[in-house]
């Protein structure tokens, strides 16, 4: 064994042992637990950034981690390779999209390489192939021929910088989720995908998602929207239409004084055809209206009188109807009732135009309610509304609908805020989309012998309209002997990373994905990914496996089983302000940064002169010129190091702060740990057989190991805390190194606890470990098992006896210390394999703890 640890020697050399025998290759099999682990796969950008390889490392760590647990593990990985910045580049650059991104994929292949993960490279894919995307056309096709797809003109989101179409879940505080730029409306034909025909079953089977951070599940609750209310029927003054209304606020229908109509709704539109000072109107506030929804609450309130009175389907009232910015048609029927005295935006309007106030809720402590300064919003007893007087807010509501109801002028109802999903973009670099139009004006799919829809590739673009328009030759095409214009829309590239993870089953399949593979591996048992795709992403391949679950193609009803998002990795910027007073950032190679022993800046030196501030930790980008490449990292302290400061650093869900010091400490520790396992074998081979009796401080040993490994598998599999983890072994090498060693009984213990250290670090720091183990053991790492626990060394001379039960029921009795915290006990029993058996995939509720006693666990 070489003195010195050698990390590239090493990693270079256990990286192609790997790939000679195919280590990670995964093949179905019946007789073993599956465990599919798939990270969210890469843009292929040119460079791996560190949000890569946390993102990548956590994957890796768990995957590695299932393996020595038994299970035939999957990790396979890919390439979301359509997109705008290919575009972007490819203009900049003046080559075509596609050659930039095969070469990015090239060199980033490498780069994943170097670092050791475990992929099984077999299933490799690039969604920019049509190898990949014909699939998805088919697929799309069969939709359409299910009713599930349709076009129209639409009012969309236009990003002006990017030149397309946003979906809603795009368009982030009126801004364009990529490039920030304040997004217009427009109105052009698009392709859209009914996604609100599963709406229902989307929210509802969030329940069973339990495997998910609570926040992922409530963003997307609140996104889909669902409200249950009242649609009310407003006929309109010598009109022979009827205004549909929606609320939910029923017990407030006798305060109405006006109506207010989104400037998109079809009423509007229609007037403002023949009233010029309305149309003029809606045009000023037309690309606002994404911007105004997200900022709701503070926006100037504006509207105008559209001339038409609505009449009231209670009293008979005459209601004026205006057009208004704060009404929008993705909520309900995009028109109100408005009830100044009761709702905080309808008092705002009424008091700037003047309009009419109607109370007619009062407190149920009957204290006076509304005033000139503020609406009262909350329920309780009504007055001013005639046959309710007196009747609760709840009452009222249950007597009104049923007198509307009664006489044909309205129903209960439900609404979603969740929108179709708009899947036309008006870009070059993205998937054909498989439809075309004929020269009688019908639309058509193309036929499945057709397909695929090839996108050209070799295209050298030289601004960013450069697109294959309804003119091109490539456009040009026939139908049954009619000429026909295809589609030059193509598809948001949410379409192709919306049903990867099944393609991994089969990729190779002569079909969208192979049934029988793709239901032994599905679901996903662990994704990782950031939580900034929560109601994009997420949303969306949720939907999609419930399309091929009701086509035929899978069984389950959802794709991921449990979902880890993963913090940012921030890192310190720096800036200086300029003669007009912008700031100007600068690389902190660039500079000289001094600091305390506690690693607080306390002195910044610029070469040139200039007075150098300190922005703090913030997230790593190219714009603030704070990132750090991986590749030099790598390069200067090996694969593992990196892996490891990346997984100690921080929880995994919760930001990183990226310190170099940091990984020089993990650094320090692999040279360590090699420097102790050296010194072990140097001193000869341990002697199998018969041991004599262990002293106190060898049982207490012994303990401490036995102790971490139950700690460490708790941390990784139940708790995915890696950096408690990574503390506990950290805790117990150092314990290791200061333990005697002076005898076989001590040796014997030593390399007992050596190689539970590296076998629990193998899942984080592969190469080193591999080799350590060679050593150790003679034998190859990746056929090992994760260490056992032995119970009896658990066992201190003042044990005491704990009764665990699973829901009331006896399952186990377990020895421990006297001494033994709530906490130690806790982690005890959840790695008892008894209690692991009856408590299976279940949530645990809460745990009951009677010290010195009992313990029971209740689960769902």
């Amino acid at each position: 064994m070489q003195e010195q640890y050698n990390p590239h020697h090493i990693e270079e050399k256990v990286q192609k042992h790997w790939e000679n025998n195919k280590t990670f290759v995964a093949k179905e099999d019946l007789n073993k637990e599956k465990f599919y682990c798939l990270s969210m796969f890469p843009y292929p950008s040119g460079k791996l950034h560190m949000g890569h390889v946390r993102n990548y490392t956590i994957g890796d760590v768990i995957s590695r981690f299932q393996r020595l647990q038994g299970k035939n593990v999957m990790q396979p990985i890919g390439w979301d390779a359509f997109g705008l910045p290919a575009e972007n580049s490819a203009i900049k650059n003046n080559i075509a999209p596609s050659k930039w991104t095969y070469k990015n994929i090239q060199y980033m292949r490498k780069q994943l390489k170097r670092l050791g993960f475990s992929y099984d490279w077999n299933r490799e894919f690039s969604t920019c192939t049509p190898e990949y995307y014909q699939w998805e056309q088919k697929f799309f096709v069969m939709l359409y021929k299910q009713n599930l797809v349709y076009k129209k003109t639409a009012l969309v989101n236009w990003c002006p910088n990017d030149q397309t179409v946003l979906a809603n879940e795009q368009a982030e505080q009126g801004l364009c989720w990529r490039c920030d730029t304040p997004i217009k409306q427009k109105k052009i034909p698009q392709w859209f995908i009914k996604i609100s025909t599963y709406a229902e079953e989307i929210l509802n089977s969030l329940e069973y998602l339990d495997g998910w951070p609570e926040m992922v599940r409530s963003m997307q609750r609140n996104w889909i929207g669902r409200s249950e209310g009242t649609e009310l029927f407003f006929p309109i003054k010598n009109k022979k239409t009827i205004l549909k209304i929606f609320t939910k606020r029923l017990d407030t229908i006798m305060g109405v004084t006006y109506i207010a109509i989104s400037t998109e709704h079809p009423l509007a539109e229609k007037i403002s055809k023949t009233d010029c000072n309305l149309s003029t109107f809606i045009k000023k506030l037309f690309n606002t209206s994404t911007l105004a929804e997200a900022k709701l609450a503070k926006m100037e309130k504006k509207g105008m009188f559209t001339n038409l009175k609505a009449i009231h389907p209670l009293n008979g009232r005459e209601i004026p109807i205006y057009v208004t910015n704060f009404v929008f048609m993705n909520y309900g029927t995009g028109a109100i009732m408005a009830v100044p005295a009761h709702n905080q935006c309808d008092y705002e309007f009424a008091i700037k135009y003047g309009l009419a106030i109607t109370p007619v809720i009062r407190p149920e402590n009957g204290k006076k309610t509304y005033t000139r300064k503020r609406p009262y919003t909350k329920k309780g007893i009504l007055f001013n509304s005639g046959e309710f007087n007196g009747l609760t807010s709840f009452e009222a509501s249950n007597a009104i609908l049923e007198k509307l109801k009664l006489e044909g002028k309205g129903k209960q109802t439900v609404y979603f805020r969740l929108r179709d999903w708009n899947v036309s973009r008006q870009r070059y670099w993205g998937a054909p989309i498989p439809m075309l139009t004929t020269e009688d004006g019908k639309i058509h799919s193309v036929s499945t012998e057709d397909l695929p829809v090839i996108l050209p590739e070799e295209v050298i673009m030289k601004n960013i309209n450069t697109s294959y328009n309804k003119d091109s030759n490539w456009a040009k095409t026939t139908l049954k002997g009619q000429s026909a214009i295809r589609e030059t829309d193509t598809f948001d590239t949410f379409m192709e990373s919306s049903w990867y993870y099944a393609r991994h089953c089969s990729p190779k399949a002569n079909d969208i994905i192979e049934s029988d593979k793709a239901n032994y591996w599905l679901p996903v048992d662990q994704y990782i990914g950031g939580i900034e795709h929560s109601c994009m992403h997420l949303l969306y391949a949720r939907f999609f496996h419930k399309l091929l679950r009701d086509n035929g193609y899978v069984t389950s009803d959802e794709p991921f089983k449990r979902l880890l998002c993963q913090g940012m990795v921030l890192s310190d910027a720096f800036f200086y302000k300029n003669d007009k007073g912008n700031k100007e950032w600068v690389k902190p190679s660039e500079l000289t940064i001094k600091r305390d022993n506690k690693g607080v800046i306390r002195q910044i030196i610029d070469k040139k002169g200039r007075k150098i501030e300190h922005s703090g930790m913030i997230k790593m980008s190219k714009s603030k010129k704070n990132g750090v490449d991986p590749k030099q990292m790598v390069d200067k302290y090996g694969a593992d190091t990196v892996r490891l400061f990346i997984m100690f650093a921080s929880p995994a869900e919760m930001t990183l702060e990226w310190r170099e010091s940091g990984v020089e400490g993990a650094n320090r520790f692999l040279n360590r740990m090699w420097k102790l396992v050296r010194e072990h074998i140097k001193r000869g081979p341990i002697e199998i057989g018969k041991v004599a009796k262990l002293s106190s401080n060898q049982k207490k040993t012994r303990r401490a190991i036995h102790r971490t490994i139950i700690k460490v598998n708790d941390d990784i599999e139940r708790r995915q805390t890696f950096n408690t983890a990574i503390a506990a072994i950290m805790k117990l090498a150092n314990q290791l190194s200061r333990s005697p060693k002076d005898n076989m009984q001590d040796r014997i213990i030593l390399d007992e606890g050596l190689k539970a250290i590296v076998l629990m670090l193998y899942p984080i720091t592969p190469h080193i470990s591999y080799e350590l183990w060679n050593k150790l053991d003679n034998s190859d790492i990746d056929l090992a098992k994760w260490p056992k626990v032995d119970e009896k060394a658990l066992i201190e001379d003042d044990t005491i006896t704990i009764v665990a039960q699973v829901n009331g029921k006896l399952r186990a009795n377990l020895i421990v210390s006297a001494n033994s915290s709530k906490e130690q006990v806790e982690q005890l029993i959840l790695n008892h394999k008894n209690i692991v058996k009856f408590i299976n995939t279940k949530s645990i509720n809460k745990l009951i703890y009677i010290p010195n006693k009992l313990i029971n666990i209740v689960t769902d």
